[in-house]
């Protein structure tokens, strides 16, 4: 037969729930996601680097490429003018993209161009070209909940 617990092992029992209370809460880092981490490059578009073909990019900035450090499924991507999003609450994006149900998982996409899986917030909306030297906001949400954003300014189209 067993003994009852005496006061000294209650306290003892207590003790170790509270420091591995504290324990949790201290390393609660642990449970929470990995940040994602975004960077951008803005570079020629590369049929104009080739000698004597002519690119079919209007627009007055080079292509922008954003890579992540991981593959991501994505469920929504956002591009706004950061003058916008200060001066108003609902800015207008200038490129969005969203998918019903299965997006691929990614690790790099580029401005205006389409993702398996995904497509125009509204029907048959297209991105609105990018302007050197302004500042945007790259808003991305994933199908795991995270969401991310990075600011970036694209470049003037390299004239070749």
């Amino acid at each position: 037969m067993m003994s009852p617990m005496t006061r000294k092992q209650w306290m003892l029992a207590g003790l170790v729930v509270a420091l591995a209370g504290i324990s949790l809460y201290l390393n609660r880092d642990w449970f929470a996601g990995k940040d994602i981490h975004i960077y951008h490059r803005s570079l020629p578009d590369r049929a104009s680097l080739i000698r004597g073909r002519r690119s079919k990019n209007t627009s007055p900035t080079d292509p922008v490429f954003f890579g992540f450090d991981r593959r991501l499924k994505l469920t929504s991507i956002e591009v706004f003018p950061v003058k916008e999003l200060e001066t108003n609450k609902y800015a207008h994006a200038v490129w969005h993209l969203v998918s019903d149900s299965n997006s691929v998982p990614v690790k790099d996409i580029t401005y205006g161009v389409p993702i398996k899986g995904m497509r125009p917030a509204l029907k048959a909306a297209t991105p609105d070209d990018l302007q050197p030297g302004e500042d945007y906001r790259l808003v991305i949400h994933t199908a795991a909940s995270e969401k991310a954003e990075h600011d970036f300014v694209p470049n003037p189209r390299t004239q070749q």
